[in-house]
C-alpha cells in the first residue's frame, strides 16, 4: 500500500510515526514545503521570553528521525495539485525547481493552518510580524532586539502570552483587540476583567474594542504607528495573532468543507473521498459541548486526529471522541484554563445554558498555604448536561478543566459531578472536593436560580 503524506507538523508527525508502527509494509512517502517539522509553535512565547533558550528545543522530531524510522521524507517540496479521481498529485521541488507526479493508494492530508493576514492598508511593511513557524520566531527575535514599543494584534492565547513576554523584557507594549475584552473566546468576563487588571498592573497598555484601520509607515518603508478606530498607537515592531485559516486550497473543491475551507471528516478521520483522510488544523471537529461540527486549531486535536488516522488507514478501528478545545494559559502568577464552550458560545450555538461561580480554597485552611480558587461551570437549564468550565487560581489547578473535559465528553450531568469520586489529602484537596462542592451548590441552590450565580466560600 502506498501512502502519501501532505504536511508534517503536529499531525503529520504523529500520523508517520504510527502509520510507520502499524503498517511496517507500507510505502510511506512525505512531502513537506519546509525543511523542518513538528514545531511547537505555542512555544514561541516561552523563547521570546528567555523560558526556552533555543527555539531548535521546539521541535519534537526532525526529518531525519522519521526517515530512520522508514519514511521516505521529501522536504522542500511543495504539491500544487490533487488529482483525486486518479489518485495522483503533482509536485515541485522548491530547491530545484523541478515538478514531478507520484501515485498513492491512501492520501493523508495534514497541511495544518496559516496565521491570518488581515486586509489593511499597510499591511505589508517593514516590522509587521507573523507568529506561527520556526523561521517567524527566530524574526521576531532578532526584530525585537532593536524595537522597544511593541504592539500586538490579537488577544487571544498567543497575543497575551506575547505582550507578558515583551513587558517582561521590559517593552513598551500595546496589546489591541476589537472585541472588548481579551480572551473573549475561553473565558468568560469574571476572568477576563482579573487578566486585563493584572496586564495593566504590568504597564501593558490595553486598547480594547478598538479595530484596526491602518499601518503607517516610516520613510524606510518600516512601520511606525498603528491606527484603529480610536486612535493612533506608536509602534517600531507589530505582531499579527488574529487567529488562522486552514490550509486546504488544494482540495478544497474536491471534498467537503465548512465554510472557512477546514476539510470535513467522519469519526475515522476520512474526508468525504473514502480514499484521502485529513487531520489536525486544516480540519473541523466535532465539538462535544455544542454537538456541533467547528474549527479548533489546537496542537491537542492534531496529535489525536493524526494518531487515529494510523489506525484507520486499512478499515475503521477507532472513532473519534471529538473536543472540547480544552486550554491553558500561565500569566505571571495566574494559572488559568477552559474547557468546552463559554456562556456567551453557549448561546452563539443556541443553547439555554445557566452558570454558577465558586471561589474556595484548595486545600484546608489549616494548612500552611491554601489559595483561592475560582470556578466557573456552564450547564445546559433542563438536563444539567455540562458543557463548559473555566477556572483561575494562583497555585496550578488547571488540572480540573482535564477532568470536566472528560465530563464533557461523557455528557456527564451536575447530579454525576456532585457524587463523583474524587481523594482527599491535605496536602492537595478538601474533605469534598472542589468540582464536589460546586456542583452540590448548584444543584442546592436550583430552584429557584438566577441566570448567573455567585458564592464564595470561607473556609
Amino acid at each position: 500500500m502506498k501512502i502519501i503524506v501532505i504536511g508534517c507538523t503536529h499531525a503529520g508527525t504523529t500520523a508517520v510515526k504510527n502509520l510507520l508502527r502499524l503498517h511496517p509494509d507500507a510505502d510511506i512517502t512525505v512531502y513537506e514545503r519546509n525543511d523542518t517539522v513538528s514545531f511547537l509553535s505555542c512555544g514561541i512565547a516561552l523563547h521570546v521570553g528567555g523560558v526556552v533558550e533555543h527555539a531548535e528545543d521546539l521541535f519534537y522530531s526532525s526529518p531525519q528521525e522519521l526517515a530512520a524510522l522508514g519514511a521516505n521524507m521529501h522536504v522542500l517540496h511543495d504539491v500544487i495539485n490533487v488529482d483525486n479521481e486518479n489518485k495522483k498529485i503533482r509536485v515541485r521541488n522548491l530547491q530545484t525547481g523541478e515538478q514531478f507526479t507520484d501515485k498513492y493508494d491512501k492520501l493523508v492530508f495534514t497541511t495544518g493552518s496559516a496565521p491570518v493576514i488581515p486586509s489593511i492598508p499597510g499591511v505589508g511593511l517593514k516590522n509587521i510580524q507573523l507568529c506561527k513557524n520556526y523561521y517567524q520566531a527566530q524574526q521576531i527575535i532578532k526584530k525585537a532586539t532593536n524595537a522597544q514599543k511593541i504592539a500586538v494584534i490579537g488577544a487571544g492565547y498567543i497575543g497575551i502570552e506575547l505582550v507578558e513576554a515583551f513587558a517582561t523584557n521590559g517593552k513598551d507594549v500595546t496589546l489591541i483587540e476589537g472585541a472588548n475584552r481579551i480572551l473573549n473566546k475561553y473565558l468568560d468576563h469574571e476572568f477576563t476583567d482579573k487578566i486585563e487588571t493584572t496586564l495593566r498592573e504590568h504597564h501593558v497598555t490595553l486598547a480594547l474594542g478598538e479595530k484596526v484601520e491602518s499601518f503607517i509607515g516610516n520613510s524606510a518603508g518600516g512601520v511606525q504607528a498603528v491606527q484603529t478606530s480610536k486612535q493612533t498607537h506608536e509602534a517600531d515592531l507589530v505582531l499579527l495573532c488574529v487567529g488562522f485559516k486552514p490550509l486546504t486550497d488544494l482540495i478544497k473543491d474536491k471534498v467537503d468543507t465548512l465554510e472557512n475551507g477546514a476539510l470535513l471528516v467522519n469519526e475515522y478521520m476520512q474526508t468525504s473521498d473514502p480514499n484521502i483522510f485529513a487531520a489536525g488544523d486544516n480540519c473541523a471537529v466535532f465539538h462535544n459541548s455544542a454537538n456541533h461540527m467547528a474549527y479548533i486549531p489546537l496542537a491537542t486535536n492534531a496529535t489525536k486526529m493524526g494518531t487515529l488516522v494510523a489506525y484507520n488507514i486499512k478499515r475503521p478501528t477507532f472513532a473519534y471522541k471529538g473536543t472540547q478545545g480544552t486550554s491553558g494559559l500561565k500569566l505571571y502568577d495566574l494559572n488559568i484554563a477552559s474547557t468546552g464552550l463559554t456562556e456567551e458560545a453557549a448561546a452563539i450555538y443556541g443553547l439555554d445554558v445557566r452558570s454558577f461561580t465558586f471561589t474556595d480554597h484548595e486545600r484546608p485552611t489549616f494548612m500552611p498555604s491554601a489559595e483561592e480558587v475560582r470556578i466557573k461551570l456552564v450547564f445546559e437549564q433542563e438536563s444539567l448536561r455540562i458543557v463548559g468550565a473555566q477556572v483561575m487560581s494562583k497555585t496550578d489547578q488547571t488540572h480540573l478543566m482535564n477532568t470536566v473535559s472528560v465530563c464533557i465528553q461523557q455528557q456527564m450531568t451536575m447530579t454525576d459531578l456532585a457524587f463523583a469520586d474524587f481523594f482527599f489529602q491535605p496536602h492537595y484537596s478538601k474533605p469534598i472536593h472542589l468540582l464536589n462542592s460546586l456542583a452540590l451548590n448548584i444543584l442546592e441552590q436550583r430552584e429557584p436560580m438566577q441566570k448567573t450565580a455567585e458564592v464564595r466560600v470561607s473556609t
